[in-house]
């Protein structure tokens, strides 16, 4: 077992929060799942109330070691640090499997869920009639969850704060896809694929000194990101400290939601299905309209004289098996 001081744990601890990162992008799979599943939520949900007054006290008063102690700051950046990489590097790999290996990409993520399910079933102890109604309910809440019809994009600065507000939301309860929320919201598109990409074309354009240039187009999508941004830092903090309370008062029952929640996911995850497009009649920051974006997925079931179905459905047994393995190297810290 790696000391939490050692360069290992934190590496450990940066590639979990890599996975958080990827989970966080993809419609319909929780990045607090992964979180749960790898076993550092409850330090993740109560170091994220610790930023609060005292702390930029203790900031603003110049002693920076006991700020950093008190937020927890070496695990923080770790996490963190994962996924703000994840989203600039690995999320980019993702896009292209998701858009040439689809089918195969959602049977992994189908089969992890499952495996997250088992796992987490057979985790909890002391099942009661009280457990089993809130795992219940978790299920049916995750499940209504894919009945919701999408709405428009906007791109006003007020919505795009509460997107990341709510958006966020991934990351703390698990279960709950913050990605699945935005595409629910209009705004997946918009802040997850465009902002992020233009973003990360102009990084790489400004540290390789390349002719593309800080523009009006440049400036508008770091101003979205930053507000995004703004609005997830304060979601992260109102929905710990909910969260925080919730789960001392009533941490039994919060769990078998929980577990309910990732199990219920499973409609959104669902491999067979095809994109729905709308176009958004509303100008864009890229000035083209209109634009067709993702507004939800039309399921069907599988045809098992396919060959592609096979696969798939070896890919829902790696997603399980993945989960074992993830779950054995979580006990390394």
């Amino acid at each position: 077992m790696a000391p939490k001081s050692s360069f290992l744990y934190h590496l450990l601890l940066f590639l979990k929060g890599g996975l958080m990162g990827v989970a966080n992008k993809v419609p319909g799979v929780s990045g607090g799942a992964v979180a749960y599943v790898l076993g550092f939520y409850s330090e993740l949900i109560y170091s994220f109330p610790k930023i609060n007054a005292k702390a930029f006290s203790l900031l603003l008063n110049g002693r920076l070691k006991s700020f950093f102690h008190y937020i927890n700051a070496k695990f923080l950046v770790s996490i963190l640090g994962g996924v703000v990489f994840s989203y600039f590097t690995i999320s980019k790999l993702l896009d292209y499997f998701l858009k040439h290996y689809e089918l195969r990409v959602w049977s992994l993520f189908f089969g992890m869920i499952i495996g997250s399910g088992i796992y987490l079933i057979k985790k909890y102890e002391g099942w009661e009639f009280r457990s089993y109604l809130y795992l219940g309910l978790g299920v049916l809440t995750g499940i209504a969850i894919t009945f919701i019809h999408p709405t428009h994009v906007n791109e006003n600065l007020w919505f795009v704060f509460f997107c990341g507000v709510i958006g966020v939301s991934g990351m703390t309860i698990p279960g709950l896809s913050g990605s699945y929320i935005l595409m629910l919201m209009g705004n997946y598109t918009f802040l997850l694929v465009d902002s992020v990409n233009v973003l990360t074309d102009f990084l790489f354009s400004f540290f390789l000194r390349d002719a593309f240039y800080f523009n009006e187009i440049t400036q508008k999508y770091v101003l979205v990101i930053l507000v995004f941004t703004l609005g997830s830092i304060f979601g992260l903090i109102f929905f710990s400290k909910l969260l925080v309370f919730i789960l001392r008062k009533w941490s039994k029952v919060v769990n078998a939601l929980i577990i309910g929640f990732i199990i219920g996911s499973l409609g959104a995850v669902w491999p067979w299905k095809e994109k729905i497009y709308i176009q958004n009649q509303n100008e864009t920051l890229l000035g083209v309209y209109p634009r067709e974006v993702v507004a939800g997925f039309h399921k069907y079931l599988p045809n098992i004289t396919s060959s592609e179905t096979w696969m798939a459905f070896l890919f829902v047994f790696l997603g399980v098996f993945l989960v074992i393995c993830i779950e054995r190297l979580s006990k390394i810290n």
